[in-house]
């Protein structure tokens, strides 16, 4: 059997893309199932697939965190990874299904679950907001204009959380089909600058430059995008042709989404590498090393099981080295 992934919720367990990707284990939450119930689950996991990969986010309850630590140390095992990754809801759900593609390849666990942090770098995620006043400033940076600009009620904000931070302001209309055009114009400002000259002219933006859209991937990537109490088709009529995605799906909004992102006036949207065949190339052709610490194989610099360094940190140099002379 594969080896199993998991997650914390079942909104995060985006649609296959064929019929060959398995499913995904759900990890309920201490207040949907009590720890009798938790160990006797994941026991019952491991003993089928043999090693468990789960995502933890850190935007997680602690409580839930702190259960799925708990049943690892009680059942003492180390063929459960919980992988720490931090991705908005939908970008984590996004990286789910690519490792429950890759779990049916020949990859042994301890690639699969490194691979998660090489995957998580090819995921742009991000959402349109209806408001960025309470958006984590850690996350974008937020400049006051824009925060005095949120105040309007048809004030829309393009917003890129991962990889690059990126924040502009779309026009009135939520970008609609007004905002920012350009086709696979890239980001000429971080936090929203614009470009003199870019397509468009000022009619996205009612302060008389066009916004620049969230600077996108330059590989093939499939667009999921999902509602929250914003009434928009941007997403999909603007962005979506704007990055050249292969496909658009509609999904269900996570739970998480709206206090992930400060306000539940979104469209939340995630774009990543759909094809099993160029994401088997893509983790393949990173070298693979063994744990020092579990002997696992793993790819990058950390293993994914253990969480051990790849290489064995440097000595302490708290004690000065003995030269034979005595000290003045």
């Amino acid at each position: 059997m594969p080896t199993a992934i998991a997650v914390t919720s079942d909104d995060l367990v985006l649609p296959a893309h064929d019929r060959h990707t398995p499913g995904a284990a759900l990890l309920h939450p201490p207040e949907q199932h009590d720890l009798e119930s938790a160990l006797a689950g994941t026991s019952a996991l491991l003993e089928r697939h043999g090693h468990l990969v789960a995502l933890v986010p850190p935007w997680l309850p602690r409580s839930t965190v702190q259960r799925l630590h708990t049943v690892r140390a009680i059942l003492e095992t180390d063929r459960i990874a919980l992988l720490d990754i931090d991705l908005p809801p939908l970008g984590t759900a996004l990286l789910a299904r690519q490792l429950r593609q890759l779990s049916v390849c020949d990859f042994s666990p301890g690639i699969i679950a490194s691979a998660a942090r090489l995957l998580s770098h090819y995921i742009y995620a991000g959402a349109l907001l209806g408001s960025v006043a309470k958006l984590d400033r850690v996350r974008v940076p937020v400049g006051l204009g824009s925060h005095a600009r949120s105040w309007s009620p048809s004030a829309q904000f393009a917003v890129l959380a991962h990889p690059t931070p990126h924040l502009a302001k779309l026009g009135a209309s939520g970008g609609g089909r007004g905002g920012a055009h350009g086709g696979s114009q890239r980001a000429g400002s971080q936090h929203g600058g614009s470009r003199s000259g870019s397509p468009g002219g000022s009619r996205g933006s009612s302060y008389g430059a066009a916004p620049v859209l969230p600077a996108g991937p330059d590989f093939a990537t499939h667009l999921t995008f999902a509602r929250g109490q914003l009434a928009s088709d941007w997403v999909a009529a603007e962005l979506g042709p704007a990055w050249q995605v292969q496909g658009v799906m509609e999904n269900p909004l996570p739970a998480a989404s709206p206090a992930w992102w400060g306000t539940p006036k979104l469209v939340e949207f995630a774009a990543g590498i759909p094809d099993l065949s160029v994401l088997y190339q893509l983790v393949a052709s990173v070298r693979r090393e063994q744990c020092r610490w579990c002997g696992l194989e793993l790819i990058g610099d950390r293993c994914g099981f253990c969480a051990a360094p790849l290489t064995a940190p440097p000595p302490s140099a708290a004690t000065p080295a003995n030269t034979g002379r005595s000290r003045p």
